[in-house]
């Protein structure tokens, strides 16, 4: 199965076309929290592994489910397939869109449901690199006030989307807090909508390791039940235990293959 995936990168990524490049902004800011801000997150990827993302393949699993990325400059190809004891469901997201195919079939999805599975393949992916990613063009990024959590100084940057290029969940908003000496990622949080209202999540990473220079890490992944606290302000809620522990995020099995031009 394996090799059948390898093979549909090939092909796949043989025919993606230059679109909606993740590229860093070149345009001047004038808004010195955006500059301090796009400076901070700079270095935070550089020190999780920069450059090596732009030209890897990662493969992992998660929740039982398997995961592959390729990455290639500013081409991509984000799978995610799906096995039971006689099928198996190939989920793949890549510059030019996203298909769906039972065993070695295609399978015509309606453009609704299709974003749903895109955004859901998108998800695991987006959380695996952390901070890689975030100086993408539709990322809008704000240096908040710092932070102390467990007797470490943070800054806190709080993260936007544009609608256009910014996914299905563009509406979303995420809060990083980068370690001032270690310039890595430590917690995060972000708001997302619900039927019911806003949704809201608060990640403590741990199990950090490092793979062919690229960094990996797991995450405590906490709720609140008081809607009404701001995403800015869930990290003081952690730090007061008012967070109660949802679920653990954990990447099995990865390799990393760096690609070369």
């Amino acid at each position: 199965m394996r090799n059948y995936i390898i093979v549909l990168f090939v092909v796949l990524l043989s025919s993606c076309k230059n679109e909606n490049a993740n590229t860093i902004k070149t345009d001047l800011e004038t808004n010195p929290k955006t500059l301090k801000a796009d400076a901070i997150i700079s270095k935070s990827i550089a020190v999780s592994g920069g450059e090596r993302f732009k030209q890897s393949s990662l493969k992992f699993e998660f929740r039982d489910v398997y995961y592959q990325a390729l990455r290639k400059n500013h081409e991509f190809l984000l799978v995610r397939v799906l096995v039971n004891e006689k099928d198996s469901i190939f989920d793949m997201l890549s510059n030019v869109g996203f298909e769906r195919y039972h065993n070695d079939a295609f399978v015509k999805l309606e453009d609704s449901i299709a974003n749903v599975y895109s955004a859901s393949v998108n998800s695991v992916h987006y959380f695996s690199v952390l901070p890689y990613g975030l100086n993408d063009t539709a990322v809008n990024k704000t240096l908040l006030e710092s932070e102390q959590i467990k007797n470490k100084d943070y800054h806190k940057i709080k993260v936007t989307f544009d609608e256009l290029g910014g996914g299905e969940d563009h509406e979303d908003v995420f809060v990083y807090w980068v370690n001032k000496e270690t310039f890595k990622v430590d917690y995060l949080a972000y708001s997302y909508a619900e039927v019911s209202g806003i949704g809201m999540r608060f990640r403590e990473a741990y199990n950090e390791r490092y793979i062919k220079g690229l960094r990996f890490v797991d995450y405590n992944n906490y709720k609140t039940e008081d809607t009404s606290i701001p995403v800015e302000n869930l990290g003081k809620a952690f730090e007061a235990d008012q967070l109660k522990l949802l679920s653990k995020i954990e990447l099995e099995n990865i390799t990393v293959d760096l690609v070369n031009n």
